[in-house]
């Protein structure tokens, strides 16, 4: 029964631990990989109008949480000007209101946008009602209905009715009742809404969709009339032009419907000009503002609410409780022997600041040297605690003389022996010296030079950037470290050194 409640045990921790870590990748979109960066998109709307001295009055049309992009951003800048906003279902505008303005007027609007991790969500409304058939005029009536019946005996459903109308429509060669309804057509937007009054005719509800591509870095970027059309489920999207399928990559949906992007009271000569510009930046702070969207409590109550400098403590301390799963495995499971439970790791943590090579001979040669002194003071007869006292007073002296002979070298790095744990060298020494007596120089050799070698494997371990990332972005995942260190408490077989050991004992009971 223990066995069976430390496995359930172990496996909740395992589903809770990948579970959250599963939501900050799938929902907030938080990086697996270190310095991961996404491009952000920077649009900027410039409004400029001549005031006429009075009241004004400028109402604009601004995205509504774009379909494919997490706002990371979004800033209105008018100096005198109150602001209002208007969140409706589909559209969002923003009013701008002064109460006596005179000569030209410049307003902006900027937004900041991020690739939105999960799939383009539908278009928010209410599934349209069918559209009257108009009253076409002859002979437009005419040419209409024979086109529709053409278009009607080659399509199956909605898409493809849309699909093989607008083919028609903008064939190279149009037929005369193409060129019929084409006469007259000059603007995109005309012949967005041209399409629409056809497609009136056969009952289809469609809409007219402004966009605006987002690709390099553009000064004077325009918005595109698109269309949709609706299927009884949801909005398709259609080339005008070409009658081909859906959205160009990176498109900005910023308002649908035929409505006037930008209506002004008080004001004459309007004009708005659109600039795109891109950069990157890192995954994790758009992750943020993702959460902050949605309104998920977990990113304010993670490390990075922490300050900076906190934050970087963390990334260390966060690294123990892998360095601690190493030791167990390499103690219990292989048979390692090392002086103390967690010194390896304490050293190892020291060796991220010195370096793997000079760490390694540093710690040798105060262990060697401390090791000579604390045998001078045996034959002193001191009591434990003064000479454990004694003994770290000579590690302090050591690590400084080694820093200001290296120093004098030129050689930097020395100085950093100072990060060394010097209780943990002092204890080391200590129990090395005790083993020494009692079990002879090859135990003590066996068990020092073990420490060392898991100090060397916890450092290759702790100083991986991966595993630092993913600690520090998701230490959820040490639930994982802490269900597998659960497990291992109850490993009660050979350990690999014990096998290598007895393999002789282990042969000879094979053998009937």
């Amino acid at each position: 029964m223990k066995n069976l409640h430390i496995k359930i045990l172990a496996f909740l921790l395992v589903m809770i631990g990948l579970g959250l870590a599963y939501y900050k990748v799938t929902r907030l979109g938080l990086p697996v990989l270190p310095a991961e960066q996404t491009e952000v998109w920077m649009v900027e709307a410039r409004l400029a109008f001549e005031a006429k001295g009075g009241p004004v009055k400028a109402r604009f049309y601004i995205p509504n949480a774009p379909p494919g992009f997490t706002v990371v951003g979004e800033d209105f800048i008018s100096s005198k000007y109150g602001l209002t906003m208007d969140e409706g279902d589909i559209n969002r505008t923003a009013q701008w209101a002064v109460r006596r303005a005179e000569g030209k007027q410049v307003l902006y609007y900027r937004i900041e946008l991020a690739p939105e991790i999960a799939h383009i969500k539908p278009q928010k409304g209410n599934i349209p009602p069918f559209p009257a058939a108009p009253d076409y005029p002859e002979p437009m009536g005419s040419v209409v209905q024979a086109l529709l019946e053409e278009v009607r005996r080659k399509s199956a459903d909605v898409a493809s009715f849309s699909g093989e109308l607008l083919a028609r429509l903008n064939a190279s060669n149009p037929t005369e009742n193409v060129q019929i309804l084409r006469k007259g057509i000059e603007s995109a937007h005309a012949w967005v809404k041209q399409v629409i009054y056809i497609l009136a005719g056969a009952r289809i509800p469609a809409r007219m969709v402004y966009i605006l591509p987002l690709k390099g870095d553009v000064s004077h970027s325009k918005l595109i009339p698109w269309l949709e059309v609706h299927n009884g489920r949801e909005w398709l999207a259609f080339n005008p032009k070409t009658g081909s399928r859906g959205f160009p990559a990176n498109a900005l949906i910023w308002h649908v419907g035929d409505e006037p992007l930008l209506e002004l009271e008080g004001g004459e000569s309007p004009k708005v000009e659109y600039s795109v510009s891109s950069r990157f930046q890192e995954l994790v702070l758009v992750a943020e503002q993702r959460a902050r969207q949605i309104n998920s409590l977990i990113m304010d109550f993670s490390l990075f609410s922490l300050p900076v400098q906190t934050q970087n403590v963390y990334r260390v301390l966060l690294l123990i409780p892998i360095g601690t799963f190493l030791i167990v495995v390499l103690r219990n499971v292989i048979g390692i022997k090392t002086f103390g439970t967690f010194m390896p790791i304490l050293i190892a943590l020291a060796f991220r600041e010195t370096d793997l090579l000079w760490g390694v001979a540093m710690f040798t040669g105060i262990v060697a040297v401390g090791l000579i002194l604390r045998f001078y003071l045996e034959y002193l007869k001191l009591l434990l605690v003064p000479r454990l006292a004694s003994v770290l007073v000579m590690v302090i002296l050591l690590m400084a003389v080694i820093s200001v002979l290296t120093h004098k070298m030129g050689l930097e790095r020395g100085l950093s022996v100072a990060l060394f744990p010097m209780v943990i060298l002092t204890m080391t020494i200590e129990r090395m010296s005790l083993v020494w007596e009692e079990h002879g120089p090859g135990e003590a050799l066996q068990q020092g030079l073990g420490s060392l070698l898991v100090a060397i494997l916890g450092y290759l371990l702790m100083a991986n950037k991966l595993l630092e990332h993913l600690v520090f972005v998701f230490p959820e995942l040490l639930l994982v470290v802490l269900a597998m260190t659960l497990l291992l408490g109850r490993y009660t077989g050979y350990r690999l050194t014990e096998i290598w050991r007895f393999k002789e004992f282990l042969r000879k009971t094979e053998v009937p």
